[in-house]
């Protein structure tokens, strides 16, 4: 299965995802999060922890904790069975182990067919990210990350760190972020906001940023008045950071704007995805005090590089 989600091509808009059951729901993950799914193994119990983690268990050398999915969504048949699945998975820098009740199938869609979810999935709306309609059915993608920042808030965005780096003065780089999650944005938007940046526009999927960038480009606007840097979240509804970045890179006119992926899927196996469709740099979600880094790096570095251009000129 991890072959197969690596083999997908980059920049294609295209998902494919593992659907699995928690009770009569449908749900599906991002098979470029899954490592394996296996048998269940013995769980050992660990004191004081989270309700939502049963234990750790020992897979090839490794110690890895189990999260109870259907406890996390609040589901009554929550105690563990044999018959249930193990869903091992790797994101934001670490590997957990997600106890579901079935695993089905894989299915291949485009994120343009995945809509945000709306407010009638009461009691749920908060844990999904997107709604894949196929035909009669509707499968809802968990938000696995909001899960393990609910049992370990220090696995989320630091933003402590990001205080802590020099000062500058960064007030007039004009910064684009396409990131589905309102709470990301919320915390973005104040992490950036206290690194000096003053002006940012947010948009909450790729196919919005993108329309904003080639609207200036039909206005026939200068882009480099109005856009210094592009941050973006790999996976989004209707189109993702990696199409995103494609299409970006692809424009004549946008291609000299620097791309950020700032994604839970940076890992070693996942990097080239980013590299093939020219993604400047390629940062890992917790760590927001490195995408400031490298928003310098990329934004500064660049004004040097065009003084000494106009120098020799």
């Amino acid at each position: 299965m991890n072959e197969k989600g690596i083999l997908l091509e980059s920049g294609t808009n295209e998902l494919e995802f593992v659907e699995f059951l928690v009770g009569s729901n449908k749900f599906g993950i991002n098979v470029m999060k899954v490592k394996e799914i296996i048998q269940p193994l013995p769980v050992t119990s660990v004191p004081h922890v989270h309700p939502y983690v049963e234990g750790i268990i020992e897979l090839r050398g490794e110690v890895l904790p189990v999260v109870n999915v259907p406890k996390a969504i609040g589901d009554p048949n929550c105690e563990p069975s044999e018959k249930d699945k193990l869903i091992v998975t790797e994101f934001n820098q670490q590997k957990v182990v997600f106890r579901v009740h079935q695993v089905t199938q894989i299915h291949r869609v485009s994120w343009s067919q995945i809509e945000k979810p709306s407010e009638m999935y009461q009691g749920l709306e908060t844990q999904i990210t997107g709604v894949v309609k196929m035909g009669d059915e509707m499968i809802l993608m968990l938000d696995f990350e909001k899960i393990v920042v609910e049992i370990n808030p220090e696995s989320g965005i630091q933003q402590e760190k990001a205080k802590k780096l020099e000062k500058r003065d960064r007030s007039d780089k004009k910064i684009v972020v396409a990131e589905d999650s309102p709470l990301l944005r919320r915390l973005l938007n104040d992490t950036l906001t206290e690194a000096g940046f003053q002006q940012i526009e947010f948009f909450e999927n790729g196919k919005d940023a993108l329309d904003y960038l080639e609207n200036i480009v039909n206005e026939g606007e200068p882009v480099k008045e109005r856009v210094d840097l592009v941050i973006t979240d790999i996976e989004m509804p209707q189109l993702d950071g990696l199409h995103l970045t494609k299409r970006i890179k692809e424009n004549p006119e946008l291609d000299h704007i620097p791309v950020v992926i700032f994604s839970s899927l940076i890992t070693n196996d996942l990097k080239h995805k980013g590299q093939q469709v020219g993604a400047n740099a390629q940062i890992s979600k917790p760590e927001v005090h490195h995408l400031i880094e490298q928003i310098d790096e990329l934004l500064f570095k660049n004004e040097e590089d065009d003084e000494l251009k106009d120098e020799a000129e």
